[in-house]
C-alpha cells in the first residue's frame, strides 16, 4: 500500500477501520525506519501495543511511571509489548532499514507524538512546564512527522 506518511526518516503504513473496513477490532502500522532514523517519542491513548520486529536492529526506550524507563537493544524476529499511554520511541541503529509491525486491539490506530503535543500547546505553557526557551520549542517539527531523521 502507499505509505500513510513518508519522511526522510522512513515510512508508516496504517491499516485500520478507516481504510480496511472489516478491521473493526484490530489496527496495525508497519514502520520502515531508515538508517539513523527514529520513530519519535509518542504514546497510544486507545490501546496497548504489540510490536514485532521484522528486520533490522535498533533500540527502544519506554518511559514508565515517574523516572523509571526501560531501554532495549533489539534485533529482528523479536517482539515487545508497550502498555497504553506509556511514552516510547524506537531508533534504527544499523546501516539497513529497520522494519517493525505495531498491532493494537482497537478499531483505529491512534498516537500522540511529543512534537505534535508540544506544537499544539501554547508555547508559554510548554516553556514554563518544561523549563525550556521559546527558541527550543520553535525547533520541534510540525505536522506530526512520526519518523524523523536523527
Amino acid at each position: 500500500m502507499t505509505p500513510t506518511r513518508e519522511t526522510r526518516g522512513g515510512t508508516v503504513r496504517v491499516a485500520d477501520s478507516k481504510n480496511f473496513t472489516v478491521s473493526t477490532t484490530i489496527a496495525a502500522a508497519l514502520l520502515t525506519i531508515r538508517p539513523g532514523g527514529m520513530r519519535e517519542m509518542h504514546w497510544h491513548p486507545n490501546a496497548d501495543e504489540w510490536q514485532y520486529w521484522i528486520k533490522g536492529k535498533g533500540t527502544m526506550t519506554i518511559f514508565k511511571h515517574g523516572s523509571e524507563c526501560g531501554h532495549d537493544g533489539l534485533q529482528s524476529w523479536r517482539h515487545r509489548y508497550v502498555k497504553r499511554n506509556l511514552g516510547h520511541y524506537i531508533k534504527n541503529t544499523a546501516n539497513s532499514d529497520l522494519q517493525v509491525l505495531e498491532v493494537f486491539r482497537a478499531p483505529q490506530f491512534m498516537d500522540v507524538s511529543l512534537s505534535d503535543w508540544i506544537t499544539h500547546t501554547p508555547p508559554e505553557l510548554v516553556a514554563q512546564h518544561l523549563n525550556v526557551s521559546a527558541e527550543t520549542i520553535a525547533k520541534f517539527p510540525r505536522g506530526k512527522p512520526e519518523i524523523v531523521p536523527v
